[in-house]
């Protein structure tokens, strides 16, 4: 697909994705109570084409987010459970041996779970490093190689995963590499007591949901096709690429705090993910055209993750959020500004 929009066109576009985003965020909203930053960052990453890493205690509807979406957007979903013993084979399949009608034997690839459109890989930090690599090449081209074959997975192909900040003992932390491979990562905060209260009625009540279908697999890969149109302007551009310079603290663009506790800073990608991330937030107000706010939007789900303290930040146990904040605060919209 490769259309060319006029301004009055990609207006109503970006109309008709603001209607539709409203939408989806309201209908998962009838099974996901509070969390609205939380559906929101999911809703953009799929839009975006990326990946997502929430981390967040168990209990606060990881699950049943993803299982929403898949009902709203019309996407197949399947769920892994990473343990210590899982295998990479168990994830993106194996080759087996069947016989055929003379009696002989031929080898046939069994696909894993893995081949999906939405996959929740649950506590992805419980398996060990190799099985947590097997999700790398899918996460980044949409592939699976096997045996010497490349199979492409069904787009849309969308990875949510989840990791428990409280457990420790037994879990492998993700490398940078792999980290660098999510869009965004979200910390999922404890809902609040008004949220808790509509949580426990809806469960005593067993109250059933019914979730309409507002797109489909085709139609989510036509809004990715809009997003290439949305206007960046240069400046705005300029400021997302001096946003991921400020957290390098070597930079001229790194605040103090940064310059104190930051060993390295983000990567090219996270440039990349901040454009991304802008133009379906542009869109999701009804623009066509990307606006400072929107960079600074999604700035600490992008940058984060890919901002490493060093030892003395490490010590004094800074929060990198906080970093994150201080960089889009301080950082002027215009150069010399």
């Amino acid at each position: 697909m490769n259309e060319t929009f006029t301004i009055d066109e990609l207006q109503d576009e970006a109309q008709s994705f603001a209607k539709m985003f409203r939408a989806a965020r309201e209908e998962i909203g009838k099974l996901i109570v509070g969390q609205e930053r939380v559906v929101e960052a999911a809703l953009t990453a799929m839009f975006c084409g990326g990946n997502i890493l929430l981390e967040g205690v168990p209990g606060l509807g990881k699950t049943e987010l993803i299982k929403a979406m898949s009902q709203v957007l019309a996407l197949e979903f399947r769920r892994i459970q990473f343990t210590p013993d899982l295998m990479p084979a168990d994830i993106v399949g194996t080759n087996i041996m069947q016989s055929d009608d003379r009696g002989g034997y031929t080898l046939q690839f069994r696909q894993g779970p893995i081949f999906t459109q939405l996959l929740l890989a649950d506590e992805i930090n419980r398996a060990t490093p190799k099985t947590q690599s097997a999700l790398l090449e899918t996460m980044q081209e949409g592939t699976v190689t096997t045996g010497g074959t490349i199979y492409t997975l069904e787009q849309p192909f969308f990875v949510m995963a989840t990791q428990n900040p409280l457990e420790q003992e037994g879990t492998y932390p993700l490398p940078e590499a792999q980290l660098d491979r999510f869009l965004f990562k979200v910390d999922v905060p404890f809902v609040s007591l008004k949220e808790l209260n509509e949580i426990v009625t809806r469960t005593i009540l067993k109250q059933k949901v019914d979730l309409d279908v507002l797109l489909d697999g085709p139609r989510i890969l036509q809004f990715r096709e809009i997003l290439g149109k949305v206007v960046v302007a240069d400046p705005i551009r300029d400021f997302a690429c001096r946003l991921v310079l400020s957290t390098h603290p070597e930079t001229e663009f790194a605040p103090d705090g940064v310059k104190k506790f930051v060993r390295w800073g983000a990567s090219p990608r996270a440039a990349q993910a901040l454009i991304k991330a802008a133009r379906v937030r542009a869109l999701s107000q009804g623009r066509p055209n990307v606006a400072f706010d929107d960079i600074r939007h999604f700035a600490r789900e992008v940058l984060k993750h890919r901002t490493l303290l060093n030892y003395d930040g490490q010590a004094e146990n800074i929060d990198v959020g906080a970093l994150i904040d201080e960089c889009t605060m301080k950082l002027p919209e215009q150069v010399g500004k």
